[in-house]
């Protein structure tokens, strides 16, 4: 197993941290926030770190806790989810098969000391399809101890984006993505990885932050997440992020509108349905009742 190692961040444009991200599967982009967000993150979560129980399962393992809805138990979470820099990255990586992107998850980590490896795994498994060229979910991972090999610094193979049709690589084609707070690692769903092994005697604690196409259910349901009492606090982007936006067409809606309405004074209700269509459906729609558009045999329901 090697240490994953990248040059500075202010080296590469978004778009060649894009292409290495594609390339690759996986790249670290150093120093892309201060460090004193970091901590107050960190800070505002600690007491969340103490109350929460150890994770159950196979998957998740006893020796993790693991909590969600970041947004609300902190303020300094939008920082992360909204940096200018990770969101260029992750819509170059998806937006073109979606009208939008969408935030999937955002989930506190800490594997306790003698934690075992995690399972390697493809977080886009969980959607139960696959369309060959398109991914569907770009992972960021934001330390707020620093990852070592020794304690559990994220596995990720390298390449493996483009193995899919293998559930498991070598052990020894891993690379453990040691970083310190202020770095960031950006992986694919679909890039093989795992929790590494806490071999240390203190606690490895992060934060993970994902974005899918905006047209998949995401992992982390976010009207119940960040209901509109909580949502009316974030700023339009970050609201949008966070489920409220209709991903045209239609998807997504209440009351046949936005759901960015429910975020004004009113509950949406009684407001009457608006469409929510990409420009080339409502020029086809236009082309209908102008009578220029012929439908073939097959076209005709």
């Amino acid at each position: 197993m090697e240490t994953a190692r990248y040059t500075s961040a202010g080296s590469l444009a978004s778009a060649s941290w894009s292409r290495l991200l594609a390339e690759e599967g996986y790249c670290i982009i150093p120093g892309v926030i201060e460090l004193e967000q970091v901590e107050a993150l960190a800070r505002d979560l600690a007491d969340d770190f103490a109350k929460t129980p150890s994770a159950k399962g196979l998957f998740y393992g006893s020796w993790t806790k693991r909590f969600h809805s970041l947004l609300r138990r902190s303020g300094h979470t939008e920082a992360f989810v909204c940096h200018p820099l990770v969101l260029a990255i992750a819509e170059q990586l998806l937006g073109a098969a979606c009208d939008s992107i969408q935030l999937n998850l955002t989930q506190a980590i800490e594997i306790a000391p003698g934690g075992k490896v995690q399972p390697p795994h493809r977080d886009q498994d969980m959607w139960p399809v696959r369309q060959p060229g398109i991914e569907y979910l770009v992972n960021v991972m934001w330390p707020f101890t620093p990852y070592t090999s020794k304690n559990g610094a994220t596995l990720v193979w390298p390449g493996s984006h483009r193995r899919q049709d293998e559930i498991l690589l070598e052990p020894s084609a891993s690379v453990a993505a040691e970083m310190m707070p202020g770095d960031a690692l950006l992986f694919l769903g679909s890039t093989l990885h795992a929790g590494g092994a806490n071999r240390s005697t203190e606690p490895r604690r992060g934060m993970i932050v994902s974005y899918s196409l905006g047209w998949l259910k995401p992992y982390e349901l976010p009207w119940l997440a960040y209901p509109p009492e909580v949502a009316r606090s974030f700023s339009p982007k970050l609201a949008a992020l966070a489920g409220y936006k209709a991903h045209r067409p239609n998807l997504g809606t209440y009351e046949g509108r936005c759901p960015s309405h429910l975020l004004a004074s009113d509950d949406g209700i009684g407001l009457g349905a608006i469409d929510a269509l990409r420009p080339e459906q409502e020029a086809l729609i236009e082309q209908f009742y102008a009578g220029s558009l012929a439908l073939g045999p097959a076209e005709i329901g």
